[in-house]
């Protein structure tokens, strides 16, 4: 046994011995998955690199049948896009101001729900957590998935604002609205058009932490179709994106053609390159 669980067994309070048993198996089980996780990905990448499963069973000193095994199986290398280990996703809460109570528009709910879902499927353990009304929020941790645009948080907003290309911006009209330095363009969203059309922009990027020791993954629209169909577009292109930038920071703007009655995304593409912050 390793020096830590011997360190446990040692423990003198069953309850205590329970928690830390319990604690230590839960960590133990998500070093496990991304191990699982990392392996899979080594072959894959070897494999695409023009190497034979039997080229790379010869060099790692297990069967082919074992490394073929490896690299269908088990939780899928995509999934370190929205984290390692464990995530949390956030979404803001709001003001209600005709009963001074919060909460969590229908849209943002469902954006968020299908963002947890997803990262179940990779094996990702999942919390969730809101953006206070006040628009406090501690940025300054690992695997965070935040569901929110500039307006409800100095804090995300000044994250936004580490995005060397794609900036939040107020229109004379008072609308948000998108602009892209590197093509000096203005992206709007059709529904604050006139007339108005069932069409919103999204921003998915990953920024700095505050405390520049990590990332945030950042998600907002315009309006709430705008984050939906971002969150459309993780649930159908992750293995695209994550291939392309992997878990570097980078910003996109997405356009999303949504139903009028249910919000629903009817059509989502991007806007802008996937911009990789690193080659700005």
């Amino acid at each position: 046994m390793s020096d830590e669980v011997d360190r446990i067994a040692a423990t003198k309070d069953p309850f205590v011995l329970l928690r830390l048993a319990t604690e230590r198996l839960a960590a133990a089980q998500q070093e496990v998955t991304e191990l699982a996780r990392l392996r899979r990905r080594v072959i894959q990448d070897l494999h695409s690199q023009g190497l034979s499963y039997a080229q790379i069973a010869k060099q790692a000193g297990l069967s082919r049948g074992r490394i073929h095994q490896i690299r269908h199986t088990g939780p899928a290398p995509e999934g370190a896009f929205l984290g390692t280990g464990a995530v949390t996703v956030v979404t803001p809460l709001r003001p209600d101001p005709n009963t001074g109570r919060s909460h969590v528009t229908l849209d943002d709910l469902t954006a968020g729900k299908r963002l947890e879902d997803l990262a179940r499927t990779f094996d990702l353990e999942v919390g969730s957590e809101h953006v206070g009304v006040d628009g406090e929020i501690d940025l300054n941790r690992s695997g965070l998935l935040v569901i929110c645009g500039p307006r409800m948080s100095d804090a995300v907003r000044e994250t936004y604002e580490k995005d060397p290309v794609l900036s939040w911006r107020r229109s004379p009209e008072g609308t948000w609205t998108l602009h892209d330095a590197s093509a000096d363009k203005t992206l709007r969203s059709g529904s604050d058009g006139d007339p108005a059309r069932p069409h919103d922009i999204g921003y998915l990027g990953r920024l700095p932490r505050p405390d520049g020791k990590g990332t945030v993954l950042t998600i907002a629209g315009v309006h709430p179709p705008g984050s939906l169909g971002v969150v459309h577009l993780l649930s159908t292109e992750i293995a695209t994106l994550w291939g392309q930038v992997g878990d570097r920071p980078f910003s996109v703007v997405v356009g999303v053609d949504y139903e009028p009655d249910t919000h629903e995304p009817a059509n989502v593409e991007l806007l802008t390159p996937l911009y990789q912050h690193e080659d700005l």
